[in-house]
């Protein structure tokens, strides 16, 4: 099944399918391979000892074992499941159970198994958790879902991706666009905060008005003021005439108010009197005007960090923050980093008047596998950069590593670690705490949207914190 922009050259997935139910066997089968860009080849087998037998001599991307059908295999599902996963060769192993089925779904976990899903399954949802946990556990392979035959929306309002991250992201998008209150974006550079913005602004009541943008960081410290409230005449050697600012001329629209925490303290005070009166005054200018705006504010550092700091009034922020929008990172959405490269590949073969046929599979992969710390903005210029200096065809590993100037320079920069030189590693605890505290920072402290970014529940978080906090005790006291 070749993908809307033609690559064929992805290689299938190779998945085993573990069910003694035909019936379903053949509807998940069926499902599942419609909702990849190259459908997979698919082996089904009805029990666990024929699943064995076949594991002997075959090797396959994916094995999702209905753990109802192991009995034939091992008394213990455990040790079922265990036997299975040492077969595998370093497969993606997804157990499948029934509702009421979770002991045995986490004994299967223990036993190798990588996830475990409860049927009936979603194909679609099913084929993205696949991606996702492809990339996670570094087995990048052909696992990447065509999006375009899901419900699940490729694209959003200016966005590109189908990750349920990025589902996530639009159902916020579409639940807050009607407010007229103020909306707080989070994320790192490159990941779309400008976009988001933008959507919330074309999906709300003000569409038809202006959308006033303005760079915070990027605008002098001196200037920022009649940037923003604008300026009389007369009021400084050459204003010579009148002049709005930002937020004049977004009357009735929305002020987009990028990079806010770059804003000067002092000016942060006067923002703060326009969001309680809607009332600005131009520099220069002793008497107010009534302006009616929304705003969208966006930054790419910790807003609490920067409280803490004393570089971001708390009174702005709570003002601001009454909606807050996270945009995760490329690197924890890996289901839509070929989505974009097609799309960008797409658009600027086009406008360049050239014909690529998409990526090999070598370069799927080491795309999938790369962390993009400059998100979708890093990837956009990669591939715009790719179609410039080639002529077209198949786009090859050699090419990425031609085009790719970031990498080449920090190559160049990074000091070499000598080889014997192992890093610390820590406990896993350790690990699993900085993971859910780096989580929960990024998100303002919030753990209900940290707990949905790591698939867990906030309860869950709650119970570790708190086990961490009696370690922390105990290992005090002694």
């Amino acid at each position: 099944m070749p993908s809307p922009t033609g690559q064929a050259s992805d290689a299938a997935a190779r998945l085993l399918l573990i069910d003694r139910d035909p019936a379903g066997g053949r509807a998940m089968a069926g499902n599942l391979s419609s909702c990849f860009f190259k459908a997979p080849h698919i082996a089904e087998v009805r029990s666990g000892r024929a699943a064995a037998d076949l594991l002997r001599g075959e090797s396959y991307d994916i094995v999702l074992l209905d753990l109802g059908s192991l009995d034939d295999l091992a008394p213990q599902t455990e040790d079922a499941v265990a036997r299975l996963v040492k077969l595998a060769s370093g497969a993606l192993v997804v157990a499948l159970a029934d509702g009421a089925s979770v002991s045995s779904a986490v004994a299967a976990m223990r036993a190798g198994a990588h996830d475990y899903v409860a049927k009936p399954i979603s194909g679609p949802a099913f084929a993205t958790r696949i991606g996702e946990l492809a990339h996670r556990h570094g087995k990048a392979r052909a696992l990447t879902i065509e999006t375009g035959s899901s419900p699940l929306s490729e694209s959003f309002a200016g966005f590109v991706g189908a990750s349920t991250q990025m589902q996530f992201v639009y159902e916020q998008i579409a639940r807050i666009a009607p407010s007229a209150a103020p909306v707080f974006i989070t994320g790192e550079s490159g990941a779309g905060k400008d976009v988001c913005a933008e959507a919330l602004h074309q999906r709300g009541p003000r569409a038809s008005k202006r959308f006033v943008a303005i760079n915070c960081a990027a605008i002098p410290r001196d200037l920022m003021e009649s940037e923003l409230f604008g300026v009389a005449r007369g009021a400084y050697t050459g204003a010579h005439e009148d002049r709005k600012g930002a937020a004049e001329l977004a009357d009735g629209g929305t002020l987009f108010l990028d990079e806010i925490g770059e804003m000067d303290l002092s000016l942060q005070s006067k923002l703060l009197r326009f969001l309680q009166t809607g009332t600005i005054s131009r520099v220069g200018e002793a008497s107010t005007r009534q302006v009616d705006v929304r705003v969208i504010c966006a930054t790419n550092r910790n807003p609490m960090q920067m409280i803490a700091e004393r570089k971001f009034r708390e009174d702005l922020f709570y003002r601001l923050h009454v909606l807050p929008i996270h945009l995760p990172p490329l690197r924890q959405r890996p289901a839509d980093i070929l989505v974009l490269a097609r799309h960008f590949l797409d658009l600027y073969s086009r406008e360049e008047h050239k014909a690529f046929s998409g990526f090999a599979n070598e370069t799927a992969n080491l795309l999938i596998a790369r962390d993009w710390p400059g998100n979708v903005r890093q990837l956009q210029n990669l591939v715009r950069r790719m179609v410039v200096m080639f002529d077209g065809g198949e786009i090859t590993a050699d090419m990425v590593a031609a085009a790719d100037i970031e990498s080449i320079g920090l190559a160049r920069e990074t000091p070499r670690v000598a080889p014997n030189r192992r890093q610390p590693v820590l406990p896993l605890w350790q690990q699993e705490q900085r993971i859910i505290e780096d989580a929960i920072e990024s998100f303002g402290g919030n753990i209900a949207l940290a707990a949905a970014a790591l698939e867990l529940s906030p309860s869950t978080i709650y119970r570790k914190r708190q086990a961490w906090a009696e370690m922390a005790g105990k290992r005090g006291a002694a």
